[in-house]
């Protein structure tokens, strides 16, 4: 399915564009940011070379991943959000909104938008999650998704030097009730 775009209550979900990078460097280059993802900061070249690798993945059938920019209804990138097909039916969320936006409800809308459309239009059974334990803003909006809590994976991910372990949270299609939380 090429193009999406997805309107939520506050953002917009589009496909990213070769000319986001730049944008997405005040995300993915911002350790303020990425301390609370699955990988350290990236630079200039590293975000540009991930950006058009998006562009031409979107394209590609069978479709692997819906890696979308958030932006405002005005079309500014704020952030991106991702679900990674994996598996039969089920996908992995991923999200990440610039620094200076948080607390605006931007990060809860978008992965409720795409999660929404995970279930809806591709027909998945499971969406899941891996969140820092540390990452009380993102279990938040887990919880406002209505994810439940799964367990933990120990030693999930290297990112910043070190180790680190993730909380997994699910949602499942017969439980999804995308009404604002």
């Amino acid at each position: 399915m090429f193009p999406v775009n997805l309107a939520g209550k506050f953002v917009v979900l589009r496909e990213f564009r070769e000319d986001d990078a730049a944008a997405l460097v005040e995300v993915y280059g911002d350790d303020t940011v990425t301390q609370w993802l699955s990988f350290d900061s990236r630079d200039p070249a590293a975000v540009t070379e991930l950006v058009n690798g998006t562009v031409q993945r979107a394209r590609s059938d069978p479709r692997i991943e819906y890696h979308l920019a958030v932006t405002v209804p005005d079309d500014t990138f704020i952030g991106s959000v991702r679900l990674g097909l994996n598996g039969v039916k089920a996908a992995k969320l991923g999200y990440a909104i610039r620094a200076d936006q948080w607390g605006k409800g931007y990060a809860t809308d978008a992965a409720r938008t795409i999660t929404a459309f995970g279930f809806a239009e591709l027909g998945l059974h499971r969406i899941s999650a891996a969140i820092g334990p540390d990452n009380a803003a993102s279990i938040t909006v887990a919880s406002r998704l209505g994810m439940r809590y799964e367990g933990r994976l120990r030693d999930h991910v290297f990112t910043n030097g070190a180790w680190r372990d993730s909380n997994l949270y699910s949602a499942l299609a017969h439980e999804w009730h995308h009404e604002p939380a």
